[in-house]
């Protein structure tokens, strides 16, 4: 993977890059880059774009990761997916997750739910929204699941797990759970629950209170907490 398919300004964080320089030089990222690269030229859309493939990294950089959030696939749909999990761009309809995901949100700590889904502002604070697979075809939910993003992102956790500094892993669902379950607990706090989406909120995601529980434990650590209120205008 390419420089020029990271940040729109073709730079990727450079701790991010020198943290993962092993992976980027690896045959299995040659390989995916070779596999997006044929799937373009065969004319299939992409999502989300080149640029933001790597935006929940570019948005939070190692030093300043204080909460992990883990997802799985982009969203499929035009104009949904900008490389933060279960975030969507301004004036696009919330996902159902996000909807339960606000929901808890409010019954935690009283924030009322966002008029839209999008989540940069809490990246920007050290929410690294991570999905483990980064890319995804039109139409064609976990089309490139298998193609080696992956590998990549257990990197990602990896590094995240060795950083000096404590960090809250928020893992909603089986997937999230058996992906981060090499994080050390005596070092970090792992908040685990049923994904937030319909088919599995009631099964104990609602109720969970992670927000309140991780600005808790970040505050007993000395670190500041997040602001979990989201701008109403983006």
């Amino acid at each position: 993977m390419t420089d020029t398919e990271t940040k729109p300004d073709g730079a990727l964080d450079p701790q991010w890059k020198a943290l993962l320089a092993d992976e980027f030089a690896s045959p299995y990222m040659q390989g995916l880059k070779q596999f997006l690269q044929g799937e373009k030229s065969a004319g299939k859309r992409i999502f989300p774009k080149g640029g933001e493939y790597f935006r929940a990294l570019n948005l939070t950089p190692p030093d300043k990761v204080k909460v992990v959030i883990l997802g799985q696939d982009p969203y499929h749909g035009e104009g949904q997916a900008h490389g933060l999990c279960f975030s969507v761009r301004p004036g696009v309809r919330i996902p159902p997750s996000l909807v339960n995901i606000y929901k808890e949100l409010n019954a935690d700590l009283g924030i009322p739910p966002a008029r839209h889904g999008f989540l940069e502002a809490w990246a920007k604070q050290g929410v690294l929204l991570l999905n483990s697979v980064l890319t995804v075809e039109e139409g064609k939910a976990a089309a490139h699941q298998g193609k080696g993003w992956e590998r990549f992102t257990d990197a990602v956790i990896a590094r995240v797990n060795e950083l000096p500094q404590p960090v809250v892993f928020i893992l909603w669902g089986a997937y999230a759970q058996k992906k981060a379950s090499f994080v050390d607990p005596s070092r970090h706090l792992i908040l685990k629950s049923a994904h937030p989406s319909p088919l599995s909120a009631h099964n104990g995601f609602l109720g969970s209170r992670p927000f309140s529980r991780a600005n808790a434990w970040l505050d007993m650590k000395g670190v500041d907490p997040i602001d979990w209120h989201l701008p109403e205008s983006v």
